[in-house]
């Protein structure tokens, strides 16, 4: 796959710039790859399993004390610098002078680096030359093809617990998580790439390596029987479909869903005859007039039609549209097709750019970031998008919708300065070009940064105001959305009342349109509201349905799940729970491998409230790394 640079494309380009759109880097450390696709690799930092330092013609240099290994990982992945006390406190607190410790060790990592690295200051600030090539940058951020060369290589800093950094060791665990979860969705992307490019045989291995990881992850499931479906292999899909199928009753007593049952039944694509552009397009403009006036089965059996007739007609253009049409009715108005839909956006992704169509690329990459997401793949759709700006420079509403995507991602990550820079740009675009649905979208999850941070009036103003752009332009489906957080206001601004009544239209809404996480969002609220009239029971029952209603389609919104284990493992705490214990170990697990910041410190700060002391000192660490003044009430 293509980078941006390959296109001759600088990042936050004049437009981007003048609207507020321009990203900023998400790590301290930035580091590039130009030069080793030139041929001229430079230092390498190995994390994943042995940590290492190689550079080229040397033996690896290994760094004599743990610690010092401990020191270069968390200056490498944390997002603000961090001041030399804090770190002394962190790593060396067991030493008779911490701070003589600290300065021992980033010695040691300053001669490791030499000449292709600074580290200096307080706050200590970590620079490395362009051409360095760090192991778990290139896992998250680097393009399928380079981050699937290291995925796999082994956990994070493997090796013993430190000795007197109980706080580290919190952390590291969260990183480890995470990394884990990265490498599960490197694997599943490459999959999908390669079988964009009709290698099939390469694409089952890497969808099976992500199955094994994840067994009971559907998505991964059906990715692979759709693959042995393509290559003919009928019975071997069968196979694993059955053990699938008994996986999931012996664990969770539920039956595969929508994306597994699709992929059962997929067939190669049937040859067709050679038809006229003209009428190629007749059939794609029928299917989306299908989906667009709500006759979705119809519509999507269209586009699905339209596909290999494009492809007889050979014309790219018809090609790609045909893909892009499907997979963008597949994600937004078919739930449990998404991944369908990633792998007709990889084969967009894949014919626009050997046709130097751009701004097509860029609407793909834009809906594949979206996907990821959803799903709570952040480092991966944060790739995704950050490309798909910096190759929609001349396209407003595709540069709108992938800010409004990228500013998701960093609300979801407890980035909110981020957030609010992308969402308040994306707002003002959208605003400028009368796209009122996406208007509606970014205020919403703008909306959503003012609630959590306790800025109750303005997430108000914002809510009223997506609630009317949404009426105004007919988008009746995503009105539970801005509808359940307005509840959310209500309630915290004490008018329980309103509340109940503002999350019960949501709510109602939300399933005369069937739709799992809207459903999950109103029924969270309505929970809420009952502990607060003190109805507990109703309260727990309420919030154990919010959950299986998120969660009965294999494209939920992940987020949403742990905003809700949020709100259970406080009742849980509150009223002593027998389950309370189980809550808070899976949003952990949850929060942590997804990246989640500000839900992880959430997660921590309820486990150390079951007794566990280590897990407040992680907490105390992590929230420096949030944006939000509201955290520090939780902390005794």
């Amino acid at each position: 796959m293509t980078t941006l640079h390959d296109h001759g494309s600088e990042p936050g380009g004049t437009r981007a710039a003048r609207l507020g759109l321009c990203h900023a880097d998400r790590m301290t450390v930035r580091v590039a790859s130009d030069a080793r696709r030139a041929g001229a690799p430079g230092l390498v930092v190995r994390l994943l399993g042995r940590p290492g330092i190689e550079r080229p013609g040397d033996e690896p240099y290994r760094l004599r004390s743990r610690k010092s290994w401990a020191l270069l990982t968390y200056l490498l992945l944390t997002e603000r610098p961090t001041s030399r006390a804090r770190l002394a406190e962190l790593l060396f607190a067991e030493a008779d002078d911490p701070l003589r410790a600290l300065r021992w060790s980033l010695a040691e990592i300053r001669r490791a680096l030499a000449d292709d690295g600074t580290i200096e200051g307080d706050p200590v600030v970590l620079t490395l030359a362009d051409d360095v090539l760090v192991d778990v940058i290139a896992l998250t951020h680097g393009s399928w093809v380079e981050a699937v060369e290291v995925a796999g290589h082994g956990e994070l800093l493997e090796g013993p617990v430190l000795r007197g950094a109980p706080a580290f060791d919190s952390w590291l665990l969260s990183e480890r998580r995470r990394f884990e979860s990265t490498t599960e969705s490197v694997l599943h992307e490459a999959a999908l790439g390669l079988l964009a490019r009709g290698e099939l045989d390469r694409a089952r291995g890497f969808a099976l390596r992500a199955s094994a990881m994840s067994p009971l992850d559907e998505n991964h499931q059906a990715l692979v029987i759709r693959l042995y479906r393509l290559t003919g292999d009928d019975d071997a899909a069968e196979r694993q479909y059955r053990a699938f199928a008994a996986l999931l009753d012996d664990e969770l007593g539920v039956s595969p869903g929508t994306a597994v049952e699709a992929a059962r039944h997929e067939r190669p694509r049937a040859t067709v005859e050679v038809t006229t552009d003209r009428a190629v397009e007749a059939v794609i403009e029928a299917g989306a007039a299908a989906i667009a006036a709500g006759a979705t089965d119809p519509g999507i059996t269209s586009l699905r039609s339209a596909v290999p007739l494009a492809d007889a007609a050979g014309a790219t253009h018809l090609r790609v549209e045909a893909r892009l049409a499907l997979a963008e009715a597949l994600i937004h108005s078919v739930r449990g097709q998404d991944e369908e839909g990633q792998a007709h956006l990889h084969e967009v992704d894949r014919l626009a750019l050997a046709d130097g169509d751009l701004v097509t690329v860029a609407r793909a990459r834009a809906e594949l970031g979206y996907v990821d997401f959803l799903r709570a793949r952040y480092d991966r759709a944060e790739r995704w998008l950050t490309d798909a700006m910096e190759l929609a420079q001349d396209a407003p509403t595709v540069l709108a919708r992938a800010a409004t995507y990228l500013g998701s991602v960093h609300s979801d990550c407890g980035s909110y300065s981020r957030a609010v820079a992308l969402l308040d740009g994306a707002g003002r675009l959208a605003h400028a070009v009368e796209d009122l649905r996406l208007e509606a979208y970014a205020l919403t999850m703008r909306a959503r940064v003012d609630l959590v941070r306790g800025e109750l009036d303005p997430a108000a103003d914002r809510l009223a105001g997506a609630v009317d752009l949404t009426e105004r332009s007919h988008w009746l489906s995503f009105l539970p959305w801005p509808q359940a957080l307005q509840g959310e206001v209500l309630l915290a601004r004490g008018e329980p009342r309103l509340a109940a009544e503002t999350f019960e239209r949501a709510f109602a809404r939300a399933c005369h349109l069937a739709d799992p996480c809207w459903e999950g969002m109103a029924a969270r609220g309505l929970a809420l509201v009952a502990e607060t009239a003190g109805r507990t029971d109703e309260a727990f029952r309420t919030l154990l349905d919010a959950r299986a209603r998120n969660a009965r389609v294999s494209d939920s919104y992940v987020w949403l799940d742990v905003h809700i284990l949020d709100a259970l493992c406080t009742l849980g705490l509150t009223h002593a729970h027998p389950e309370t214990a189980h809550w808070v170990t899976t949003m952990r697990e949850q929060a942590s491998r997804t990246g989640m910041r500000e839900l992880t410190v959430r997660a921590l700060l309820h486990a150390a409230a079951l007794g566990d002391a280590g897990d407040a000192a992680a907490a105390a660490l992590l929230a420096a790394e949030v944006d939000n003044d509201q955290l520090s009430s939780l902390f005794p």
